[in-house]
């Protein structure tokens, strides 16, 4: 099944619009589609249009944190109601909390001796969802760093010179706030734990709150990576969750969005998410 549960527009920090980019998952026959932007939910109906006749759900990519680790938590299905306008408030208070980072960290920045015109940085994400890269692409403009990666590599990395550290919703408020709007939930791009151990501890702690899926296809996994993942996936009866983490031109190396998800995992991820 050709399947996208994980990109990211402009509504957050991917280069495409969230029209253009459902334009590209149609051009590729996607069959099940979730648009995910950084902890927010804009652009849902902007591609259940595009995509009209295809499985679309509303979702987005949440940034939680457990004992001091950043978890980014995948979730699929927001439905209307009170359990959305609560997600959408708190969402808001996040937005705050971002704004005020990018600003902390062009301060910092400015320590460093790399001055950055932040009301400049200000009116070029207004009405998105503020995030590093932002950063990274305006260091790219004034040639402080030759590439977004560099950017990373050098000041914006978690625990970086130049990172502030965002006052993140914790795992469980996050599992929480997904269960009040029915959705389902999975742990995206498990590899940035950096040990399955403590992937495994996750599972072991928060399956029952709702944390049920894995995203073992991920896009830029080689298959003996993803093999880890499918066989913890296995072991701990999660269902397993794909899509390619597609940003655009913020990163280059994940050229398309789509990705071919075989039907021994397929058929469980619909019954899962209750899509045909």
């Amino acid at each position: 099944m050709l399947v996208e549960l994980h990109c990211h527009s402009t509504h957050s920090d991917g280069s495409l619009s969230a029209r253009e980019l459902a334009a590209r998952a149609r051009a590729r026959d996607v069959e099940l589609f979730c648009l995910t932007d950084h902890d927010c939910v804009d652009g849902y109906e902007v591609t259940a249009r595009e995509l009209e006749g295809r499985a679309v759900l509303r979702g987005l990519e949440l940034s939680c944190v457990d004992h001091g680790r950043s978890i980014h938590l995948l979730i699929y299905g927001v439905g209307d109601g009170a359990g959305l306008r609560a997600l959408s408030e708190r969402l808001a208070r996040v937005m705050v909390d971002r704004r005020w980072r990018l600003h902390a960290i062009v301060e910092r920045l400015a320590t460093l001796g790399y001055s950055l015109d932040a009301e400049a940085l200000d009116r070029q994400i207004h009405g998105r969802v503020p995030g590093r890269p932002d950063v990274a692409r305006a260091l790219l403009e004034r040639g402080f760093v030759s590439s977004i990666r560099e950017a990373f590599d050098r000041f914006l990395h978690d625990g970086g010179p130049a990172d502030v550290p965002l006052a993140r919703i914790t795992l469980a408020e996050g599992l929480e706030l997904g269960r009040a709007c029915g959705a389902r939930m999975s742990l995206a791009h498990p590899h940035t734990l950096r040990n399955p151990a403590l992937v495994d501890d996750l599972f072991q702690r928060f399956k029952e709150a709702g944390l049920e899926g894995l995203e073992a296809y991920y896009g830029r996994y080689a298959r003996v990576e993803r093999l880890t993942w499918l066989r913890l996936a296995e072991d701990r009866g999660l269902i397993v969750t794909g899509g390619s983490d597609f940003h655009g031109d913020a990163i280059p190396e994940v050229t398309r969005p789509v990705i071919d998800m075989p039907e021994e995992f397929a058929a469980p991820l619909r019954d899962w998410l209750a899509v045909a």
